[in-house]
């Protein structure tokens, strides 16, 4: 697939800079929306505990499955048309969840939603490198943080707003937003097929699944599991581990996970900044691994002497997430690469997501101790060095490709 034809300038970017920032802002409300008032929705209508266990697991595997699945999608359908379909079916989700009469139509709806995100989640990387070749890491700070920003207002309104006007209603409030998500892109596809515009569809190779064979594609993988592993795990497991461990009551630890996830609003600004303009990419990586290193030895060795401190330096792993988001476009010089390398990372970093925090209580349950599973959190944060190494040497996928195997 051919890259999109030039647009007019100043009133594409706009409208491509709105589409960004509605679709970063429905990908994580979506996924922020329920677990604050899931105790008002189970107090209406009966959610066995494996049911929420599922709707738990569903982000990271639908967000795995379809960043394989949207590479395919793309050649056929265009990047625009999948960003469009993404927020018409995530709509019409959230909306449906709102209306759930039971535990079994709450979860198709929450898998039907997770599903358009794990689309969303790989389109918008590539998206911002189409319409913004020259702002990429001034956009991709506004997604990044868009998201964490998503991600923290939900919890904040989401049950005083249900307590005003019912569960129903603050669930579905969020289906406003993916639907306005729809208006600058449908506007753009409009626009382009008016001027005989439409992207250009010509015979493209099957990237995907050359990723499989080059190490920098795996490095960036690897990269995006070490975030978004720590991430999911932590969201799990370390109010509990902190009780646990550090002596905390809950109140206090639900506050340090607030604490926690605060630290990645900061970074998902200057992150990408420093990619695209320091290019200090190996100083991010010995950052995420030192400050990671150091978190864990001090939960295993001394939890109650800087609990906060140790919960800081967990977090600061979280910077590899908005680095990965630059790097997508940066490792990658057509488009078609992009959408592959997008997709390639996110599946795999996504599936051992979804991994993680179940071996976590799989590995507490046969110990009895949480000491093993925090040494394989620092398991993962050691991988970070062949990950650097290689992901610190520049090039692109398709540069990589082309030296190994010849034309790409």
């Amino acid at each position: 697939m051919t890259d999109l034809p030039a647009r007019p300038l100043w009133r594409g970017r706009v409208l491509a800079f709105v589409g960004v920032v509605l679709v970063a802002f429905s990908l994580r409300s979506a996924v922020a929306s329920l677990s604050p008032i899931l105790a008002e929705v189970r107090a209406d209508i009966d959610v066995p505990t494996w049911v929420v266990g599922l709707i738990g697991t569903a982000p990271p595997v639908c967000f795995a499955v379809f960043g394989i699945v949207t590479p395919l999608l793309e050649r056929r359908f265009g990047l625009e048309r999948l960003a469009v379909a993404a927020m018409v079916i995530a709509a019409a989700a959230l909306a449906g969840r709102a209306l759930a009469a039971d535990a079994a139509l709450l979860l198709l709806g929450t898998t039907v939603l997770f599903a358009a995100v794990g689309v969303g989640n790989v389109v918008l990387p590539p998206l911002i490198k189409a319409y913004f070749p020259d702002r990429v890491g001034v956009m991709t700070a506004l997604y990044s943080a868009t998201l964490a920003v998503a991600a923290f207002l939900p919890p904040l309104v989401a049950v005083p707003i249900a307590d005003a006007s019912g569960w129903r209603f603050s669930l579905g409030l969020w289906s406003v937003f993916a639907a306005l998500a729809l208006v600058p892109w449908v506007t753009l596809l409009i626009r382009d097929r008016a001027q005989h515009r439409a992207v250009v569809v010509e015979p493209a190779p099957r990237v995907l699944g050359r990723l499989f064979r080059l190490p920098l594609a795996w490095a960036l993988a690897t990269s995006f599991a070490i975030s978004s592993a720590s991430v999911y795990t932590a969201f799990a497991w370390l109010p509990v581990i902190l009780v646990d461990i550090a002596g905390v009551d809950h109140a206090t630890a639900g506050a340090l996970l607030a604490l926690f996830s605060a630290i990645g609003l900061p970074l998902s600004f200057i992150v990408p900044l420093i990619v695209t303009r320091g290019r200090r990419i190996g100083v991010l990586y010995a950052v995420a691994l030192v400050t990671g290193v150091l978190s864990v030895a001090g939960l295993i060795l001394a939890p109650q002497a800087a609990t906060v401190l140790w919960v800081v330096l967990l977090g600061i792993p979280q910077g590899l997430f908005p680095a990965m988001l630059v790097l997508i476009q940066l490792r990658a010089r057509t488009r078609e690469g992009s959408v592959a390398l997008s997709g390639f990372t996110q599946s795999t970093g996504y599936a051992v997501a979804a991994l993680f925090p179940i071996s976590f209580a799989l590995l507490h349950e046969s110990t009895g101790s949480w000491t093993p599973p925090l040494l394989l959190i620092g398991a993962l944060m050691l991988l970070a060095v062949p990950a650097g190494v290689i992901v610190t040497r520049g090039g692109t996928v398709e540069d990589a490709w082309e030296r190994r195997h010849g034309a790409w």
